[in-house]
């Protein structure tokens, strides 16, 4: 009887296993944050193939599934991978390659950095970026008579922090013939008294550019795998690459076939008549790991060099109104074209003028043609009356631009007109849904410092006190919605990634705090305990 009873036990034990479901791994005991459309909580989940199979509690996950790995994530938070929906992947590594100029305090320590940088590299051209004249006392456009002093015959480019002015030594003005002379439509060669300062702004970077050396294959293939390690620390598991050349997508297309890559990447391809010509002919090319399906346009510069295109003139600068760089004509023309495809639009407007433009061809082109998800970048000055020109198009913003630029935006556009500046609030409400980014490295990586600058709208100092306009600042649930689910919406993954739930891929990361509910200035300094991208530790 005894036997008997043992039989029957040990039949019932091998029955209730066989009925389990083996999977890959199991994490339990976790804070988990789904982020689905209720925006519920679970304690555990289960992954196969890459993908979450079913997500609730750890008894419940426990009861119907097994697995040779068993993650006990201790109470620790877990929230869905975050996604980056406007930076600048390969910009990042490849800015690993040349002097760091963020931070700097004034000219004089740009140019000893630039010193020290060549002392050690002894390159044949030196790049450099990331110099800001709003952080120095002296908040002008600096010259470059002390670098053609120091650097006669190293031709030397170094770029504003927002990528939209260089400075160019006479070596670097050189290579591209420049005079005072030199015009170019949608930029500005300054000038001052009678005598080129090596500024060069917006369209009339390539002057210089168009002769610069460009980073070869290696390097690039070098440079995003540097990218993809600082942003997996970080606990980014998609990134929207907001400008890529051809043969720059393929290069990603082919380090995430070797598993080199694992990164999912959002490629924006830099507009060109070559690339409109291509892209559209091909169409969307998707893979699980890169998603081509989306051009990237530029409507005017950046408010910092004053390049943003306004529609009054700047409240610090008589008579500017900033640089339009690509024309109507021709904008217009590309924006038929790409609404005749499934293609995206997504177009970088700083000033109201801009926005204004941009808005209004989205709208014509767009009639009649709901869920396209068109995106304007930045959305950065806006005029109350067109604010509901976003009901059919997504804003994609970037809050630490709030708090970068609040020292000096009001300088710039007066103190009615920057109400309508960085009203991430408003553009929720007009479209429902807000993409988060960065736009690195023209600001920190991490999407901590997002979170932070779009909750409490200070910068890392905690200044001002109360925050900056904080009539635009979102909950902490529009933040994380806007950094996973709606910036997969915005890219139109958002069946597959953006929320823990079944069926979507197992792309998350477990944090040291919980986001949600720690003391706000406590945000920035979260961080990341693992990163997981199809299940797998990155």
């Amino acid at each position: 009887m005894k036997q008997l009873t043992i039989l029957l036990l040990l039949i019932i034990t091998f029955s209730c296993q066989q009925e389990k479901e083996h999977v890959d791994s199991i994490v339990i005991n976790a804070n988990v944050y789904t982020v689905n459309d209720a925006f519920n909580k679970a304690e555990a989940f289960a992954i196969k193939d890459g993908k979450f199979v079913e997500v609730g509690t750890s008894i419940a996950i426990k009861k119907r599934f097994l697995s040779d790995t068993i993650i006990d994530a201790n109470g620790q938070t877990i929230v869905p991978g975050f996604i980056d929906a406007h930076c600048h992947f390969l910009g990042l590594g490849l800015d690993q390659l040349s002097v760091d100029l963020i931070g700097s305090e004034s000219f004089p320590e740009v140019v000893k950095r630039v010193i020290r940088f060549q002392n050690k590299k002894n390159q044949d051209f030196i790049l450099g970026n990331g110099w800001d004249q709003n952080d120095w006392d002296i908040k002008e456009f600096p010259d470059n008579k002390l670098l053609n002093k120091l650097f006669p015959e190293t031709p030397i480019v170094l770029f504003r922090i927002d990528g939209h002015a260089i400075l160019c030594n006479q070596a670097a003005l050189d290579l591209g013939n420049v005079t005072i002379n030199s015009k170019v439509e949608g930029g500005e060669v300054v000038i001052k008294d009678g005598q080129l300062t090596g500024i060069l702004v917006d369209n009339a970077e390539f002057l210089v550019l168009d002769y610069w050396p460009k980073p070869s294959r290696k390097q690039k293939a070098e440079a995003l795998l540097q990218a993809q390690k600082m942003c997996f620390d970080l606990g980014l598991t998609t990134v929207d690459d907001a400008g890529l050349d051809r043969d720059e997508i393929e290069i990603i297309d082919s380090l995430q076939k070797t598993g080199d890559l694992n990164m999912r990447v959002y490629a924006m391809v830099s507009a060109s008549k070559e690339h409109l010509d291509y892209y559209l002919n091909k169409g969307i090319i998707k893979t699980d790991r890169l998603n081509v399906r989306s051009f990237k346009f530029y409507a005017d510069g950046a408010l910092g060099s004053r390049g943003a295109m306004l529609r009054q003139p700047y409240s610090d600068k008589h008579n500017h109104l900033g640089l339009l760089l690509t024309d109507l004509k021709t904008f217009d023309e590309a924006a038929k074209r790409i609404a005749n495809s499934e293609y995206q639009m997504n177009t970088h407007a700083i000033g109201d003028s801009a926005n204004h433009s941009v808005l209004q061809t989205y709208n014509k082109v767009l009639n009649n043609k709901p869920n396209r998800r068109w995106r304007v970048e930045h959305a950065q000055v806006v005029s109350p009356e067109d604010f509901k020109l976003y009901k059919n198009v997504m804003p994609s913003i970037q809050p630490t631009h709030a708090t970068s630029d609040m020292y000096w935006a009001e300088d710039r556009l007066g103190s009615e007109r920057v109400k309508g500046a960085y009203a991430y609030k408003q553009l929720l409400k007009a479209y429902g849904k807000v993409a988060l980014g960065t736009d690195f490295p023209v600001e920190h990586v991490s999407p901590f410092y997002t979170f932070y600058a779009a909750v409490a709208r200070q910068d890392l100092k905690q200044y001002p006190k109360d925050g900056y306009q904080m009539e635009n600042a979102l909950s902490r649930e529009e933040t994380l919605k806007g950094m996973t689910i709606w910036a997969a919406y915005s890219n139109f993954e958002e069946k597959e990634k953006g929320s823990i739930e079944a069926g979507k891929f197992a792309d998350f990361i477990v944090l040291d705090k919980d986001i949600m509910t720690v003391n706000q200035n406590e945000i920035p300094n979260i961080k990341v305990e693992q990163t997981f991208v199809n299940g797998e530790k990155q």
